[in-house]
């Protein structure tokens, strides 16, 4: 057998996956499973949506398009961008990929070697620690503080940057902990690197998922940010559209011409048919966004008094995304640990915090992605299984 390249052992991986297996295997065996371990809507694609996508089949998009996407769809993000981040966005700043997990692995590629190093928040979504490692460059945690909101803590964040920093990863409502980044620690991290030769990757993927005050803010909107910012956005958590593989990046337009060549390379360009569906979720009625973020608000509100009425749990109640991150440090048990349990003892699926990095242990994540009903269901089993698990 011929041995792998080096690199692919940097690789990571997402665990949430392998407890979804491990999950369905325990429901082959007949056990009643509420899955709370996946971050997927469970919602269904709104209906026009779908019927855009429908016609574009019949109507012939079936083919090859462009490799950075449809004009007609990459002239709609630049306007959906300009008009919610009030900045100045053309097509050509726009990549169209399929899903947004390319926005974090074309520009890693395009921009960290060795001996470059990569700021980014722990716990975080695991892909920006393995593609920094994946390039040989350095990744540089900076712990989020359940204190502020699971924000940066900002002295740590100044102190990490060096003349090795080639990028920042900013995420924000974050996964896991659901946190907002505030606006005063954006100006903040703003002008601690404005002045930097590097790149900000800003991660708004939940840009739309928030539940008091005003949208979640973007760094790309602050003077002579634009320029130096890589937006993640897309399609797949708030139109529900995870299966449709629909994401981009807006950057500055030499990076977009990198990132072009890098879908050259792979996959060519992103489904014709979905970049349609894509122009009528951006343009059409936004109604099934807003109800679902309502359910979303009733979910969380209901699901995080449940977990704080444990004795020893402590969830901060999260401002975007659909994720309840509980400290459980008191229990006296690894997050691990009793993330196991919950399964196999008590049927409900949550993902180890440690799974998102080193200051992720000590917490488990929660996705409220399921029916209020489900979410009562395994609110009662933990609060069992937590007190029987503390006679033992």
């Amino acid at each position: 057998m011929t041995s792998l390249a080096e690199p692919i052992s940097r690789l990571g991986t997402e665990s949430a996956f392998d407890v979804l297996s491990r999950a369905r295997a325990l429901e082959a065996q007949g056990k009643d499973i509420v899955h709370l371990e996946i971050g997927e809507p469970d919602f269904d694609t709104p209906r026009h949506v779908i019927e855009a996508g429908q016609q574009a089949l019949g109507a012939g998009f079936t083919h090859y398009g462009p490799t950075p996407g449809l004009p007609d769809l990459r002239g709609a993000i630049a306007d959906y961008v300009s008009t919610t981040r009030g900045i100045p966005v053309d097509l050509h700043n726009v990549v169209v990929t399929p899903g947004g997990k390319p926005i974090i692995f074309f520009p890693m590629m395009a921009l960290l070697g060795p001996g470059d190093e990569a700021i980014y928040p722990n716990p975080g979504f695991p892909i920006y620690e393995s593609m920094i490692r994946y390039q040989g460059a350095k990744p540089v945690p900076i712990p989020l503080v359940e204190e502020r909101g699971f924000s940066f803590d900002l002295d740590v964040f100044r102190a990490s940057l060096t003349d090795k920093t080639k990028m920042v990863v900013l995420n924000s409502p974050q996964n896991p902990t659901g946190g907002i980044i505030p606006k005063e620690d954006i100006i903040a991290i703003a002008d601690a690197v404005r002045d930097r030769n590097l790149v900000i990757l800003s991660d708004e993927i939940y840009s739309r998922i928030y539940y008091e005050g005003d949208a979640p803010f973007s760094i790309a909107s602050l003077p002579g940010m634009a320029e130096k910012t890589i937006i993640l956005d897309g399609f797949s958590k708030t139109y529900a559209m995870t299966g449709w593989r629909l994401g981009y990046g807006v950057m500055p337009e030499y990076l977009a011409i990198a990132v072009g060549r890098l879908m050259v390379n792979s996959t060519s360009c992103t489904a014709t048919f979905t970049q349609k569906a894509g122009i009528a979720a951006l343009q059409g009625p936004q109604d099934d966004v807003d109800k679902m973020v309502a359910e979303f608000r009733r979910r969380r509100n209901a699901f995080c008094a449940a977990l704080n009425d444990i004795p020893g749990w402590r969830c901060v109640l999260p401002g975007g995304a659909f994720y309840a991150f509980a400290n459980v440090k008191a229990m006296g048990k690894s997050s691990k640990e009793i993330a196991d349990g919950l399964l196999n003892e008590a049927g409900v699926a949550c993902l180890d915090g440690g799974g998102f990095g080193e200051y992720g242990k000590g917490y488990v994540r929660f996705s409220y992605a399921n029916s209020y009903e489900n979410l009562m269901k395994a609110a009662e089993r933990i609060k069992t299984w937590a007190a029987k698990s503390e006679n033992r």
